[in-house]
């Protein structure tokens, strides 16, 4: 069964369209699975879709940098041994 490329352009607008009201890839791929059309067609219509939102993505001009900042254990989370704790605990 050969399905045109037309068919497979008609899945694609679909999902975008339906991306576009907030619906997720997921959900969407198992709705049309559901409802009787083939998985390779929504496949190649995801795949369709993933190439155009990639098109229209901002592309970064520079990576983003990423700081480290290491801030002191306050006094109470200091580890203990075992038996200060008991031992604060009966003082």
């Amino acid at each position: 069964m050969h399905q045109s490329k037309d068919y497979v352009q008609q899945l694609a607008d679909y999902i975008l369209k339906n991306l576009k009201k907030g619906y997720t890839l997921d959900a969407l791929r198992f709705s049309l699975i559901e409802q009787g059309y083939s998985r390779i067609s929504v496949e190649k219509a995801i795949e369709i879709v993933n190439q155009r939102l990639a098109k229209t993505a901002p592309k970064m001009k520079e990576k983003p940098q990423i700081t480290y900042k290491v801030s002191p254990e306050p006094e109470e989370f200091i580890k203990k041994s075992f038996w200060k704790k008991v031992s604060s605990l009966f003082n």
